[in-house]
């Protein structure tokens, strides 16, 4: 085992925009070809943005959230697709730090190992001698095909006849590919579609859903590492709220950069930018763009002050992250569609970086999770006394 001096923050948010260029320039043929660019997922790697949520002992830096979040929201600067990407990859290797220990010394063993996953049980997992049989398939399995393990959910049949979802954990190798990501926006990430055909998982490969939600694990030498006393559902919203921010500022650097020459076509605008149009949209966007970095950073710094004070969650708390996420969706979105709409007619063309941001900010809105009205009534609900309607808080 490898114990590694972890980077500062400000390091490692270097190393990621050291490869913004380098995501531009792949960005269209990630888009094209609906996967990552070899190419990227090198240096992904060579700069160490892999290891931010590894453990130390396998050599990881176990980075705190805020820099998560920073160096996400500098990828998302460059393509979108990659910062998705690798904040799922992020995701389910902090999930993997909850299995056994056991379980860990196996995957991480490979150096860089990557892992994706999937949150929504879309499988059967029948109990057998020594765990359990796995059947299903699950959509919108980011980055599968350029991973090695799947932290994946499912259903277990309870002995009141209902059901109890669970965390498996298991090799893409194992899993059916289906190649069925043509979709409009984060192309790049290739989610598709993956299947379990009498699969056997070992029980030690198993979770409980219901303790992974409350931020309870079994793995004893994680236990007092401050990124793994967060609840699950926040350190997950925290993460994936950083591809919407750099979305966001990935469209103020497009627009800014064809700014200059341009001229607004049937008036007597000769450059846009002397435009007083232009001044209020970009400020209004740029607006909207501080707000989105408000948010996803209040959702980071409190996980990251909670887990180093170890204290517990309080159920506003945990749906305050998620009103944090879908605001910050929202607030891209609304940045992101004023500066797509002032780009003029000629933005149109793909291999304009507007219109690929703009489909990718939409496709993030209309995430289940990400959902800025489904986040907003549940942190409502429970400000008004209600339960909460989903246990994925």
């Amino acid at each position: 085992m490898e114990i590694t001096q972890a980077p500062t923050r400000d390091e490692l948010v270097g190393r990621a925009s050291e490869l913004v260029p380098l995501l531009r320039d792949r960005a269209l043929w990630m888009d094209d070809n609906r996967r990552m660019h070899d190419d990227v997922i090198e240096a992904l790697t060579d700069a160490g943005i892999l290891k931010m949520r590894v453990p130390v002992r396998y050599g990881g830096f176990e980075s705190d959230m805020r820099t998560v979040v920073d160096v996400l929201a500098e990828l998302g600067r460059g393509d979108g697709s990659t910062s998705w990407t690798v904040a799922v990859w992020a995701i389910s290797t902090w999930m993997l730090g909850l299995f056994p220990d056991e379980v860990q010394d196996e995957v991480f063993a490979t150096p860089d190992v990557r892992i994706s996953g999937i949150l929504s049980p879309g499988a059967m997992a029948t109990p057998t001698d020594g765990g359990y049989v796995l059947n299903g398939r699950w959509s919108f399995n980011t980055g599968a095909q350029q991973s090695a393990w799947n932290t994946n959910a499912a259903v277990t049949p309870t002995e009141d006849g209902g059901f109890a979802p669970v965390m498996v954990l298991v090799p893409i190798s194992d899993l059916k590919i289906v190649d069925d990501w043509h979709t409009a926006g984060l192309r790049g990430s290739g989610s598709v579609t993956t299947i379990a055909q009498d699969v056997f998982v070992p029980r030690e490969r198993v979770l409980q859903m219901g303790p992974v939600l409350q931020g309870h694990h079994q793995s004893r030498r994680n236990a007092e590492a401050p990124i793994f006393k967060a609840p699950f559902m926040p350190t997950a919203s925290a993460t994936v709220s950083a591809p919407a921010l750099g979305l966001a500022l990935g469209a103020r650097d497009a627009f800014l950069e064809r700014l200059p020459g341009r001229k607004i076509t049937y008036t007597s605008y000769e450059n846009q930018h002397e435009a007083p149009i232009t001044h209020l949209e970009v400020a209004d966007a740029i607006t909207r763009i501080d707000e989105v970095g408000f948010h996803a950073h209040r959702a980071a710094d409190m996980i990251d002050s909670k887990g180093r004070a170890g204290e517990s969650w309080t159920l506003e708390e945990r749906a305050r992250v998620r009103l944090d996420l879908g605001a910050a969706c929202q607030r891209a979105k609304e940045a992101v569609d004023i500066l797509n709409g002032a780009s003029g007619g000629s933005s149109i063309y793909r291999d304009v970086p507007i219109q690929r941001i703009q489909r990718d900010v939409q496709t993030l809105n209309l995430h289940a999770i990400l959902h800025p009205s489904t986040n907003h009534e549940l942190y409502g609900r429970i400000v008004c006394g209600l339960e909460p309607n989903t246990p994925y808080i």
